[in-house]
């Protein structure tokens, strides 16, 4: 079944009692039982709910998967990953990486008693001399959140094969629409579904989808025992956000071409972070692992004061200011002061994350409007 087909109808089956195409919402809290222990395969509405059980079906259906699991935010997969771990496990982490994972990582986990190891993952190799007896978990995000890094997927997995390591890829950047980490030897794949699967900036939710059963047991119980599961009216609207995504991602990579190329040829614009450039760092790797080369976008203006660059953030109009991306809207957005603060500047900096960096989210309104308010702003 093709790539398009798949996602419209992941998940989907007709209600039995209605004939109704969409999965209703069962907003309930607790399912009524013949006799103790004897129940229609559902008990309590935080173990089990049908709408989320469509979605999570879904969900392991469009990253080519066996097993899906729906939290309540992206955070909430992240933290049911580190959960499966105990103190003086380690976790070799990439250096450039959303700032919720960090801050979860550094704030949280380390006072576990977990270690955690930053590393530059556009070269596999890196990894090696990271690798001890204590290891776990390898943590990836490829495109890197803000820095737009490749990692060669593939490479980190026959790595981690070799010496018996989960390997769990953040594929939110990437959506399974242009990239399916489980096919390439992924472990896990966790999204923020809060983005492109859900697509329309109208709902906070994560997941993570598996091939293995006994990790898949393993992360429901932990997704069982703490509660942190997305109620039924978010999971109808990813649901609903999952049908679009083929159609919505094409528009996306589409209007991301056009505007990393205006952005590059522009005078007051210095360097610019795409994957799609056939000079950038990670080109070769992604034209192999991905399907196109999606819609998020950062640069550096040549001037790159920060009065400068607060001036630009405040003056776009269609490009609205804020945190989050994968919307139909297009999104700006300043990493070092919103969604990667969290990170300590001089960590920051020395990762290639300057006060000056601008991200987008580019959406899927028309290019040259898009364009227009860019130049406006920019000036």
């Amino acid at each position: 079944m093709k790539i398009a087909t798949r996602f419209i109808h992941a998940g989907a089956e007709p209600d039995p009692s209605t004939g109704a195409i969409m999965t209703p919402i069962y907003q309930t809290s607790t399912y009524v039982q013949s006799a103790p222990g004897e129940h229609k395969g559902y008990e309590y509405a935080r173990s089990q709910n049908p709408t989320r059980k469509a979605l999570e079906d879904a969900y392991a259906q469009i990253e080519n998967g066996r097993y899906g699991l729906a939290f309540s935010s992206g955070v909430a997969a992240t933290d049911a990953v580190i959960k499966l771990f105990k103190p003086g496990d380690e976790v070799i982490a990439a250096s450039d990486m959303y700032g919720g994972t960090y801050r979860l990582f550094t704030k949280i986990f380390e006072k576990f008693g977990i270690r955690f190891h930053y590393i530059d993952m556009q070269d596999a190799g890196n990894i090696k001399q990271y690798i001890n007896a204590n290891t776990r978990l390898i943590w990836a995000e490829t495109p890197t959140n803000p820095l737009m890094n490749i990692v060669d997927i593939a490479a980190v997995a026959a790595l981690s094969k070799e010496h018996n390591i989960l390997l769990c890829v953040d594929n939110t950047f990437a959506s399974p629409y242009l990239q399916n980490p489980l096919d390439l030897g992924a472990d896990i794949v966790m999204h923020s579904a809060t983005k492109y699967l859900g697509g329309h900036s109208d709902v906070i939710q994560g997941c993570l989808m598996m091939n293995d059963k006994e990790l898949r047991d393993q992360l429901y119980f932990i997704q069982k025992s703490c509660g942190a599961v997305p109620g039924p009216q978010d999971c109808f609207l990813v649901l609903r956000g999952i049908k679009t995504l083929h159609v919505r991602m094409q528009r996306h990579c589409e209007n991301g071409a056009i505007i990393a190329h205006w952005l590059r040829d522009h005078s007051k614009v210095g360097k610019v972070y795409w994957p799609g450039f056939e000079d950038s760092a990670g080109y070769a790797i992604a034209k192999k692992q991905m399907r196109d080369f999606g819609g998020m976008i950062s640069f550096e203006l040549k001037n790159d004061s920060v009065e400068e660059v607060r001036r630009l953030l405040s003056s776009t109009r269609l490009f609205a200011l804020a945190e989050s991306l994968g919307g139909v809207e297009s999104l700006i957005n300043h990493p070092a002061s919103m969604t990667h603060a969290s990170i300590p500047r001089e960590e920051r900096i020395k990762n290639g994350l300057n006060d000056s960096l601008i991200r987008l989210s580019v959406g899927i309104e028309d290019a040259d409007d898009l364009i227009a308010d860019l130049q406006n702003a920019i000036g």
